[in-house]
């Protein structure tokens, strides 16, 4: 009999309710017990939702970061938090983003401290917060919070199976601080994994799901070695392992997958469907193969007809051996897709989210147990789906194609280089030393959310919504005048999301209600829904962003965001290359663009706040990546003349290791997160000269601790030891929709202070 399982699921509730308990306990507003307690309904809730798996996961559900939570497990906690006392779910969040509760609790200062770093976890959308390590970093168990969510379980009669990162994958996902080699820990993280586990074991534990996703990455000898070191260590352990891969193949670490000690591999079966015939060779006779035969991170229905094709041989040969399951956690979809009531009807039935994914795999499980004659009707209506979706007329536009079909070399390329543009824009500008400006977005507050929603709801008619959005735009530029911020935004109080808005205009998009996933924390985001091929009906921004230009003799910024972040923030179509969405994409952008500066927008910000989140995790795969992406923001940035300035935008993530790529988008300024990292990220600038203007990030808008005067100094003193100062910005690291105006006046205000200290001082 196939076993089924899941390897994780969506935590934040079908109605966002993980979200505004999160944000009501940080504001002072609820207590410590209530948010505990909802965090408990809502593991119940999830649990019963599982119903009708073999092994249901536990442990996935996390108040902020799967791999904070880790850290804390392991007792690895960053030095400066180590002095605090109080319920240990306050000192996690002070490391998740900075302090924890707004008031003091129980006696306690809740003093700021530096939050931890936060980058993406591998391909994906999603944020962790990276593990700090020095070459003193000790580890010691604390096993509570998985002890705890496992009894909740068995009370509820759960088959239960914890879920845990490895230690391997761990010790990549973190940073040495001091530069010491990370791997030398593993010496000191092996007992305390071993002591987990058998922990696990004496509560009668049966199997453990082990997550190692770093074995669909390129491993040299050190990092391979390490992973034999491991698990050699751990295979006395009295619980059976899981061992689960995801989001990419194994290809070369196939062996090493195959014949670590362990009782099961778990393999991504959608990414990585090519290693599923060499491991049946390779894996030994005794040990479980767990496929990933729905796609966890897409919202595609599965064709299910086909994946019985291939699945039903394997059955055969593997019987009891093989067991099935999502690719990977369902964190990466929304939750429920009969919650949809006004979702474009002919695209829906093409759709699955996370419970209609677990019904999918049930249909399997019982095709492979019983035949398919026990779900012949389910089977058909799968089919009818698949073949609506492929004969519809709204997938495939012609002229789209046409056009997509004649671009060329010239598209990319500004008239004349950088050198020769940046005099003409700063004669045009005429804008001081270190000049300040923000990423774009500014508070969303409750009036914008409540507009928003009578708007949507037909109780506030088109007119209104205008005059409450030109109303909140003012607002946003009489702010800044009188921070005295030099290049302006209008702050996209009519945004609803970066890429969503743009989703919400363009031709080969849906939008759903409900379909939020999480990012980080208590941030959600709505992927807008690329089922067809992209056109651009009208123009998106420019009523907006001219309105604001005439509120100011400032520049005025134009905001669009970029092709490559539009694609890698939406569920993509999968039945053509993403590569050739993105062109359409930035074909689209480009036409925005033109009439931007043809309204006379002096300066136009193209975000690609996602580019490096789409690099594939093999280096040997990342030329064609890059290629494509970076021709997809040239096609959409360079259609401009020479006087027209280009931002764009990249955040919380690692950019060093394609810095030239980044270099030949030829954007005449980039702004990135640089604050949470200390400049960390401006290393790469030591070997690497950057031709263009950058402004590093000096405000960590993720955290509501506010930058003081001389901390900002500090970074762009640091900044400006590699970048001339006259290539140099001085702006947050991020949008501040999710700050609230009483953060962001004082942090602003001190960012405009410092960059006119950075000018007295020459």
């Amino acid at each position: 009999m196939t076993t089924v399982h899941n390897l994780g699921f969506p935590r934040i509730g079908a109605g966002r309710e993980l979200k505004f308990a999160l944000e009501s306990y940080w504001k002072g507003e609820s207590t410590r017990d209530a948010l505990k307690e909802l965090g408990a309904q809502l593991r119940k809730r999830h649990w019963d939702e599982q119903a009708g798996l073999d092994l249901i996961p536990v442990g996935d559900f996390s108040f902020y970061d799967q791999v904070l939570d880790m850290s804390f497990t392991l007792g690895n906690l960053p030095e400066r938090v180590r002095g605090f006392h109080g319920d240990a779910l306050d000192n996690y969040f002070r490391v998740a983003r900075g302090r924890s509760a707004r008031t003091a609790a129980e006696g306690h200062c809740d003093c700021g401290v530096a939050a931890g770093e936060m980058t993406k976890w591998f391909d994906t959308n999603y944020h962790y917060i990276v593990p700090e390590f020095t070459a003193s970093t000790e580890f010691s168990l604390d096993a509570s919070r998985l002890l705890e969510q496992l009894a909740e379980a068995r009370e509820q009669g759960v088959n239960a199976k914890p879920v845990i990162i490895g230690p391997v994958t761990y010790l990549a996902l973190g940073k040495a601080r001091d530069g010491s080699a990370r791997l030398a820990l593993l010496p000191r993280l092996l007992p305390v994994y071993a002591q987990l586990l058998e922990t696990l074991a004496a509560q009668g534990v049966d199997w453990v799901q082990i997550d190692e996703p770093l074995l669909v990455t390129e491993l040299d000898a050190d990092w391979q070695h390490a992973f034999n070191t491991a698990y050699h260590h751990l295979k006395s352990c009295r619980v059976k392992l899981l061992l689960a891969t995801y989001f990419g193949q194994l290809l070369e670490n196939q062996y090493l997958a195959a014949n670590l000690p362990v009782a099961g591999l778990h393999i991504d079966a959608i990414s990585g469907r090519g290693d599923v015939t060499p491991l049946l060779n390779l894996l030994p006779s005794n040990k479980i193969l767990s496929l990933g035969v729905i796609n966890g991170r897409n919202i595609w229905k599965t064709d299910l007809a086909a994946t019985l094709d291939w699945l039903e041989p394997l059955a055969r040969r593997l019987g009891e051996r093989l067991w099935i399951a999502p690719s990977c956690s369902l964190l990466h979809v929304p939750m429920d897709l009969a919650k949809e009531h006004k979702l474009d009807a002919e695209v829906k039935p093409w759709l699955a989210f996370a419970l209609q994914k677990l019904e999918e795999l049930k249909l399997l499980a019982t095709a492979l147990r019983a035949g398919r004659d026990a779900v012949l009707d389910a089977l058909a209506a799968n089919q009818a789906d698949m073949a609506a979706r492929r004969a519809s007329p709204r997938v495939h536009n012609p002229e789209v194609q046409a056009a997509a079909a004649k671009i060329g070399p010239h598209l990319g390329r500004r008239a004349s280089p950088y050198a020769e543009r940046a005099p003409r824009q700063a004669a045009l500008l005429k804008l001081p030393l270190y000049p300040t400006t923000t990423i774009g977005s500014f508070p969303q507050t409750a009036d914008i959310r409540r507009v928003r929603g009578e708007f949507k709801a037909g109780r506030l008619d088109a007119a209104g919504y205008e005059e409450a959005m030109r109303a909140e735009i003012a607002r946003c530029v009489r702010e800044q005048e009188a921070l005295g911020l030099d290049v302006l935004v209008h702050g996209e109080a009519e945004r609803n999301d970066m890429v969503e808005y743009f989703g919400e205009q363009l031709e080969g998009y849906v939008l759903s209600q409900f379909g939020w996933v999480q990012s980080y924390g208590s941030r959600c985001v709505k992927p807008p829904i690329l089922f067809g091929d992209i056109r651009r009906p009208r123009p998106m921004t420019v009523a907006w962003i001219v309105h604001a230009q005439s509120l100011t003799g400032k520049p005025m910024k134009g905001m669009l965001t970029g092709p490559v972040t539009i694609l890698n923030w939406s569920f993509v179509r999968d039945d053509q290359p993403r590569a050739a969405s993105c062109r359409q994409l930035a074909l689209a952008i480009r036409e925005e663009a033109l009439d931007l500066e043809k309204a006379g927008v002096p300066i136009i910000q193209i975000d690609e706040a996602a580019l490096r989140e789409g690099l594939p995790l093999r280096r040997s795969q990342w030329r064609e990546y890059l290629d494509w992406a970076v021709e997809s923001f040239r096609i959409a940035a360079n259609g401009v003349r020479d006087e027209t300035q280009i931002h764009t935008h990249m955040c919380y993530s690692e950019f060093n290791d394609i810095i030239a790529s980044i270099a030949a988008m030829d954007a005449d300024v980039i702004t990135m997160e640089t604050s949470r990292s200390d400049m960390e990220l401006l290393d790469v600038f030591d070997d690497f000269k950057y031709p263009n203007g950058i402004g590093p990030g000096v405000y960590d808008i993720h955290s509501p601790n506010i930058p003081t005067q001389e901390h900002i100094v500090r970074l762009m003193e640091k900044a400006a030891e590699r970048i001339p100062a006259e290539r140099l910005w001085v702006n947050p690291d991020c949008g501040l929709k999710t700050r609230q105006w009483e953060e962001v006046i004082p942090a602003l205000t001190n960012m405009v202070a410092a960059a006119r200290t950075l000018r007295a001082a020459g």
